[in-house]
């Protein structure tokens, strides 16, 4: 059952379990959790429940998953794939309200967060003791911890600490049978058998709802040096990360924002790059985020490594002082806001491997515009890890044909890359997994799915496709 018709005794239930405030029936108020970041995927459900922890959760599991209710699990709704939307009417399982942060254990270098506390919130809560998250997004101040783990996310500093996953040292969450597991010990070497944490970490909702992580920190880099540099090429930007990488130790972010996209941005944010000449989207340009990050200052190490790219650096700019380094970071920072205040973009997150980053930046332009000659590629991303975001508008900010997906998709996975690095399958790639993984490898996702949430109750549109 995943409609409207859900009886009154469900829901009488659940409001015994949550409180009648938090199972959300009004069709005003649920709209807002149908909808994702992008606009791009609509559905529909008849009801929300918000409960306030792991017990709480786990009841309502039982609860619908005995009416035959299916779920999707929503914590910030920040997703780029649909992947938390109730797309065939399911009913919507918010973890905002799971957001306590347990005390900072300082001497283990670890924290233990509710699933639903934003990533600012938990960057906040650790800063005292001088300890950092190590993804950092753009969206921190809505990105949930939960939906962070589920997505494997990556964001700005995986060049030096690792995505998600990485962070991931404990976990709890609830089963579709409503059992929860939990295991949150935090001890860095427990050889006791499947790693149940690194299995929830980028199953987007589908094995299991995360209650609680507990995450691994990393001592606060303090001192901190950001260069922008302006190339005439992709390609000569791609040479620059790599030589960066080499040279720079304390190397912390390395971000891409190529001709059209860095156009975009300007004329939001109504300034021109300090560095660079933006042309009309069509240039071939391309501008680098570089950011070193220490306990002493790193601008020498930083500076040193730029001069030694002269020849193919066409201008830099270098900040020391925060506000002058956050006026650099917002041409890489504010790029998706652009992109969402310009229309309803396609969002095609992908990894290329090292050798054929300046290929696929150069070639997927040509790419987009065989499927749709009136579609507007926009190409940003974290270089350091060879993660390209391609966004994709249509004329006048429409969404452009569909077609453009898997023409995008296919050369990504031509050129032996990932069709997605950090934002998951969700509902949006679902098509295209075989592009990556194996028919034995989706049977062994089949059989795991099978084995954890046998009656598909969990996420059911996302990531496999649907049996039969």
């Amino acid at each position: 059952m995943t409609g409207g018709a859900i009886i009154g005794a469900v829901i009488d239930r659940l409001i015994g379990i949550v409180g009648d405030a938090h199972v959300l029936r009004d069709p005003d108020v649920t709209a807002g959790y149908s909808t994702d970041w992008t606009r791009r995927f609509v559905g529909s459900t008849p009801l929300v429940v918000r409960p306030a922890d792991t017990a709480q959760t786990a009841a309502v599991i039982e609860v619908l998953a005995a009416a035959g209710i299916a779920v999707v699990p929503q914590g910030g709704n920040t997703g780029l794939v649909g992947g938390s939307v109730p797309l065939r009417g399911e009913t919507v399982l918010s973890m905002r309200r799971l957001s306590e942060c347990e005390p900072t254990d300082e001497l283990a270098a670890q924290v233990t967060v509710g699933a639903g506390a934003t990533l600012a919130d938990v960057q906040a809560h650790v800063a005292p003791s001088g300890l950092s998250v190590g993804v950092d997004l753009a969206a921190r101040d809505s990105a949930t911890i939960g939906g962070m783990v589920a997505t494997n996310a990556g964001g700005i500093n995986v060049l030096r600490y690792g995505a998600m996953r990485a962070q991931v040292v404990g976990i709890e969450a609830v089963l579709a049978s409503g059992a929860i597991v939990s295991h949150l010990s935090g001890l860095e070497k427990d050889n006791t058998g499947y790693d149940l944490g690194s299995l929830l970490a980028g199953s987007e909702g589908t094995l299991g709802v995360i209650t609680r992580v507990r995450l691994r920190l990393h001592p606060t880099q303090t001192e901190c040096a950001t260069a922008l540099l302006a190339f005439d090429s992709a390609q000569d930007a791609v040479a620059a990360a790599a030589a960066l990488r080499r040279s720079v130790s304390s190397l912390h972010a390395l971000e891409a924002v190529f001709d059209s996209a860095m156009a975009l941005v300007s004329a939001h944010l109504g300034v021109a790059p300090p560095v660079g000449s933006v042309g009309d989207g069509a240039t071939g340009a391309a501008w680098l985020v570089a950011e070193a990050a220490a306990r002493s200052d790193p601008s020498d190490e930083l500076g040193e490594a730029v001069a030694d790219l002269e020849a193919l650096v066409t201008d830099a700019a270098v900040a020391l002082e925060p506000a002058a380094r956050q006026r650099l970071w917002a041409f890489r920072e504010n790029v998706t806001e652009a992109i969402s205040a310009a229309g309803i973009p396609h969002k095609l997150d992908v990894t290329l491997p090292a050798a054929q980053l300046a290929e696929f930046t150069e070639g997927v332009p040509g790419v987009v515009r065989a499927a749709d000659p009136g579609a507007q590629p926009l190409l940003f991303g974290h270089l350091g890890d060879g993660n390209v975001h391609v966004n994709v508008l249509g004329p006048a900010g429409a969404e452009p044909a569909e077609s453009v997906d898997d023409a995008v998709l296919h050369y990504v996975a031509s050129l032996g890359g990932s069709i997605s690095a950090e934002h998951g399958i969700g509902t949006a790639k679902l098509s295209q997994l075989h592009l990556n993984r194996t028919p034995a490898e989706l049977a062994a996702f089949s059989a795991i799915k099978q084995a954890l949430d046998p009656d598909r109750m969990l996420n059911p549109n996302v990531l496999l496709p649907q049996p039969g």
